[in-house]
């Protein structure tokens, strides 16, 4: 579980996040330009890990 790990870098997997210590412990606020061209690439790369990830589990299954 990555939860807890700090990295003391913004490019690691709690960069959006900061630092968690808790589960739960996530900020009140976050604003995420959902207009920004970055969001959309990020979204489209998010995507297609999981369509990768999904097809990996279809096929260890068969």
């Amino acid at each position: 579980q990555l939860l807890g790990v700090c990295r003391g870098t913004a490019s690691g997997p709690h960069a959006i996040f900061g630092c968690t210590k808790k589960k739960n412990n996530l900020p009140q606020d976050f604003d995420i330009d959902m207009d920004a061209p970055e969001t959309a690439k990020a979204a489209v790369t998010i995507q297609s890990q999981f369509r990768k990830f999904q097809k990996k589990k279809q096929d260890v299954k068969s």
